[in-house]
Order: structure tokens, then C-alpha cells, then sequence
């Protein structure tokens, strides 16, 4: 049976001659063997990092807030500055998921679980700062609505910074359980392969008793819609709220309509970002090269160069609208911040933000993997200064020159920093060693339709079945095409239903009584006409299956890719031939 048509225009998604094995084994390996030299480099580099910022956070905790580089004027500076940074990072990586799950994107297989994964690391860094610029966090909980010893002391609705903690623990919850829903087949996957009881023990209580089933994954495809659906109007929704910290006030440069969606389009930017540098690394550490392909790191980039585009418009409509409102205060804020004591953070934030993303408009640049990972780091870097240079210029000259003051952050403020970077990695390295990384079950649903062993096979002409080398009737090889190390054979010759036959055996309606195939748990009453018409109908047949066979079959059907191997039809069998007998 021939697959689908598609253009041939279309580029594979997973490269390198994959089977269904094959993807099972790649995936898991990071899991299941041992970290390699890079990982290690990357992890300790992470490591120093994080402790230098515990000791920084230990010293504020025991000393005061006053370690910081915080003045009466600008009393909002590095924390906020950071706080806002993360958040936006955090924001694209559960819309990168929702909005290409929505839209049916193939190309989301690859990259939806390290984009999940960066969202709950990054809001977890952003909670760090409200936490510890409380002074006393051991006091954390005087937030709460709830009376205390100090009578009936209630925290500010009309705050937009209570309307901050709303919105992001929604937004993480949210996420959270998305981004676990989408792990139930890997961690059932991991459970299956385990050696080790307790392993095994730890993943099964993880995959929260999923067993592949029919319903399983129509609960699946159910729950992760519905999911995506509520994530993405949260995505817009929770970095809104964080611009009104901003917007109403009636501080110059802040008191403006234009910051929600500003603020949206650069987590997006930032975050698009953020999830091609962890991307590009994690290819090189976990050795995923055919997975995450030159073609998503150019898609990628193309999206960082609309977003991009789409902030620089934020920006000059900004500079417009503040010399055509007339409003003295307005037009000194947005001069103060070009030309000021602070020029050299707004000429960073311009060169970064506005000009380096114009580069992908070259192929070669956007499918450079060094280039995209540089752009993506000088992207980072440009948004943290967007938010240094909203906050810091618009604070440290107000109405009254008498209270002008300039900021500068001390060790402490750069070591929190840092080792909120370095947690981050931190957690993601230890994620990348305990959950596979990529969603294995949902590259496989792509296999055929983007892999680049059937993409050539389509190409050719050939149908889906014809895989192996020879024919069983002929002993001389045939003389086809080679395609990707096989050859392949002519037109019509259904040779792998004949190999597939040769090696679990044929079945003979006048001396053999065929078998209720339904019982083997994955086999239903298509998938058991399924294997009649190909000529298998008894228990003993299905026994004889190996992985070359579930491969075979695999081709040969091409539905439910990897179930056979999965459920583990052979073994299902060979119990079920024991007891009739």
C-alpha cells in the first residue's frame, strides 16, 4: 500500500534514516545512559553559577535589602528589571506549544517539550525576586488575604502587582499540567524499557497508569486541545497584567496604552529566543541532531525576525507618540533615554532588539547554526536592556531635579542575577537526564508523512511495503534503486508481506484453526482484519514477531506506527499460546 501524496517540496522533519526503533532508542538515551562530556561542561559551568547567586541571596537575606544598588528614586531597578525579563521568557514557550498544536504544525514535535519545560524553569526564577525583595520572605505569607495577628490587615486589590500573582500562578498552573499531559507516553515509555525495578517503580507512578490504549490517547488528544485552548488567551492575558505595573501609573514613559500589546510581542520575541538557544544546545548535549533539524532552527529565526519587526514598531510608534502628544514630560522621557547619562542601555536595546533580528532575512544566516545561536543570545540580551531601560530611565530623573540620582547595581545584584541564569540551566540539564526531551510518541506519528527515509521512498515512486532486498521468490538480488542503504524493489512485488510471512510462518485453513487475534491487548477487530488479510491469524505467528518484524509490519500497515513493539504483541502471545495449550 503506497502512502499519502505530498509535495515533495517539503523538507523532512527527522532526518538520518529513522525507524520507529529507532526514535525510541535516540530519545531515550539521555535517560537511560550516561551523561556525556558536554553535559557535564554545560552543568558545571550552571553549577557555579547557581551557588555564586545562593551566596549572594543567603548575604541579602542576613544583611537587608540595602546590599542592593536600590536609592529612594529608583527603588524599582535590577530585581524588577529581572523579574519582568523572566516572565517574558517564560511566556512563549507554552504559546510556541498551544498555538502550533492549534494549528496542526508538524514541526512543533521536536520542539514543544524543551518550549514547556523553559516556561515552569522560568517563572520559577521570576518568583525568586518578589520573594526575596520582600527583605523578610520567612513574612511571605502577610500577602495573603487572611487575618493575622495584626487585626484584619488585606492586601490591595486595586493593585496591579496583586493582579501579577494571580495571573502567573494561573499561568504556571496551567502550563504545569500541559506540559505534564504531553510527558504521560514518554514516562509510560521510559516505565516499559526501565531494568531496574526501582526505575521502573519511580516511572510508573510518573506516567500516571497509561497503557497506550485507543482511550488513553483519545483522552490525550481530548485533554492537551483543551489545554492549549485555555494557555493561549492566558499567554496574552498574564504579560498584559504585568504591563499595567507600568501602564497606570502616571509616571513619563510609562502612563501609555501601547504597553500591553508591547509587552506581549517582546516575551514572545524574547521567548522565542530563549527556546532556540536551550534548542541548539540540546541538540549538541543530547546528541539530537536529526530530530532537531537545521529547518526548525530556520523556522525558528524567522519567527524571531517577525516579532522582532513587530517590537521595533512598538518602539517608533512609542518615539511618535510622544512628540505628537505635545506633553513636555513625555518627549524629556524618551530624549533623557536616547541621549542621557543612560544612552549606551537604550543604543543596546535598539541594536539588539531592532537590527541584529534583520539579519534572517539571509538564508544562510538563519540556517547558521553558530549565527542563530549568537542572534539568539544578543536577542536575550537586548529585552533584559528593554526592561533596564523602562524602568531605570524613567525613575531616576522625575519632576524634581533635587531628587536626580543614577543607579548602579552592586556585586550582590549581578550575582542574584547570574545564578538565577545558572538555576535555570541547572533544572533544565537535571530535566534533560530524567524526561526525554522530545515527545517520541508524536514524532512517530510524523514518521511517515516527514521522515526522511519514507519521504525519499514516497519520492521515488515506491510504495511503503517494499523494503527489503530481495524478492521471495527470486534468489538473485534485484536490480532497483538504492534509496538511503536499501534497495528497494519494483513497483507491484509486495515482498515485505512475503518476507513478514516467511519469518512468522503461514497458516493453513485445512490443517489450523485460526485464533481470536483480539485477545493480544493493542490487536482490535480492524487491526485483527488487518493481519488476516496479510495472512496471519494464530497466536503462534504473532509469537514469532521480533523487532525487524514489528518494523515490517509497521510498513506494511501504516497505522498505530511502534504499537505492536510497544504493547509487546509477541510476548502477549506467547502466553496466550501456553494457556491453550
Amino acid at each position: 500500500m503506497a502512502s499519502h501524496y505530498e509535495a515533495p517540496i517539503r523538507k523532512p522533519l527527522v532526518i538520518g534514516n529513522k525507524g520507529y526503533h529507532d526514535v525510541t532508542v535516540d530519545i531515550a538515551a539521555p535517560v537511560e545512559g550516561r551523561a556525556n562530556k558536554h553535559w557535564w561542561i554545560v552543568f558545571s559551568i550552571a553549577l557555579v553559577a547557581f551557588l555564586w547567586g545562593v551566596g549572594c541571596i543567603i548575604y541579602t537575606v542576613s544583611t537587608g535589602i540595602g546590599t542592593w544598588g536600590l536609592n529612594k528614586t529608583v527603588n524599582w531597578a535590577w530585581d524588577i528589571t529581572n523579574f519582568v525579563w523572566w516572565v517574558g521568557i517564560g511566556h512563549a514557550g507554552t504559546l510556541i506549544s498551544a498555538v502550533l498544536l492549534l494549528f496542526r504544525q508538524k514541526w512543533r514535535m521536536a520542539i514543544n517539550r524543551s518550549a514547556e519545560a523553559m516556561t515552569i524553569f522560568s517563572v520559577v526564577q521570576a518568583g525568586l525576586f518578589p520573594i526575596i525583595h520582600m527583605g523578610r520572605p520567612w513574612l511571605a505569607y502577610w500577602v495573603l488575604p487572611i487575618p493575622n495577628q495584626f487585626g484584619s490587615l488585606w492586601v490591595n486589590f486595586n493593585s496591579p502587582l496583586l493582579w501579577d500573582v494571580f495571573a502567573i500562578s494561573t499561568y504556571l498552573s496551567v502550563s504545569l499540567v500541559f506540559w505534564w499531559t504531553g510527558l504521560l507516553p514518554d514516562f509510560a515509555m521510559i516505565r516499559d524499557r526501565a531494568v531496574l525495578p526501582f526505575q521502573k517503580k519511580i516511572y510508573s507512578l510518573l506516567s500516571f497508569g497509561w497503557s497506550g490504549r485507543a482511550k488513553d490517547w483519545q483522552r490525550f488528544e481530548e485533554v492537551s486541545l483543551v489545554l492549549a485552548g485555555l494557555a493561549t488567551p492566558l499567554v496574552l492575558s498574564v504579560h498584559t497584567i504585568v504591563s499595567f505595573d507600568f501602564a497606570t501609573s502616571v509616571i513619563p514613559g510609562w502612563h501609555t496604552t501601547i504597553f500591553p500589546p508591547y509587552f506581549v510581542a517582546g516575551a514572545i520575541f524574547s521567548g522565542f529566543a530563549m527556546v532556540n538557544t536551550l534548542l541548539i544546545i540540546m541538540r549538541k548535549v543530547c546528541h539530537l541532531e536529526n530530530y532537531i533539524t537545521i529547518q526548525h532552527i530556520e523556522l525558528m529565526n524567522i519567527v524571531i525576525m517577525l516579532t522582532g519587526s513587530i517590537v521595533g514598531c512598538a518602539y517608533i510608534t512609542e518615539l511618535f507618540m510622544a512628540w505628537y502628544s505635545g506633553v513636555e514630560y513625555e518627549q524629556y522621557a524618551f530624549l533623557n533615554r536616547a541621549t542621557g547619562p543612560y544612552w549606551w542601555a537604550y543604543w543596546s536595546m535598539m541594536t539588539c532588539n531592532v537590527f541584529s533580528p534583520q539579519f534572517m532575512w539571509f538564508k544562510k544566516l538563519r540556517t547558521s547554526i553558530m549565527f542563530s545561536f549568537f542572534i539568539s543570545i544578543v536577542v536575550n540580551i537586548g529585552m533584559w536592556f528593554e526592561r533596564f531601560v523602562i524602568i531605570v530611565t524613567s525613575l531616576h530623573r522625575d519632576y524634581l531635579p533635587s531628587s536626580w540620582t543614577m543607579f548602579s547595581p552592586t556585586f550582590v545584584d549581578i550575582g542574584i542575577f547570574i545564578g538565577t541564569i545558572g538555576f535555570f540551566f541547572v533544572l533544565f540539564l537535571l530535566y534533560a537526564r530524567t524526561f526525554p526531551v522530545i515527545a517520541q510518541a508524536e514524532v512517530k506519528s510524523i514518521l511517515k508523512a516527514s521522515g526522511e527515509k519514507y519521504k525519499t521512498l514516497r519520492d521515488s515512486g515506491k510504495p511503503m511495503y517494499q523494503i527489503t532486498k530481495l524478492k521471495a521468490e527470486v534468489k538473485e538480488p534485484i536490480t532497483d534503486d538504492v534509496l538511503m542503504g536499501e534497495v528497494v524493489p519494483t513497483v507491484g512485488d509486495k515482498v515485505g508481506v512475503s518476507d513478514l510471512l516467511s519469518a512468522v510462518g503461514s497458516f493453513d485453513a485445512t490443517t489450523q484453526e485460526a485464533d481470536d487475534l483480539k485477545k493480544v491487548k493493542g490487536i482490535g477487530p480492524q487491526m485483527e482484519a488487518t493481519l488476516n488479510e496479510i495472512g496471519i491469524y494464530t497466536f503462534a505467528q504473532v509469537a514469532r514477531m521480533t523487532e525487524s518484524e514489528y518494523n515490517l509490519l509497521d510498513s506494511i500497515t501504516g497505522s498505530f506506527p511502534g504499537r505492536a513493539q510497544r504493547d509487546d504483541w509477541a510476548g502477549q502471545a506467547a502466553i496466550l499460546l501456553n494457556n491453550k495449550r
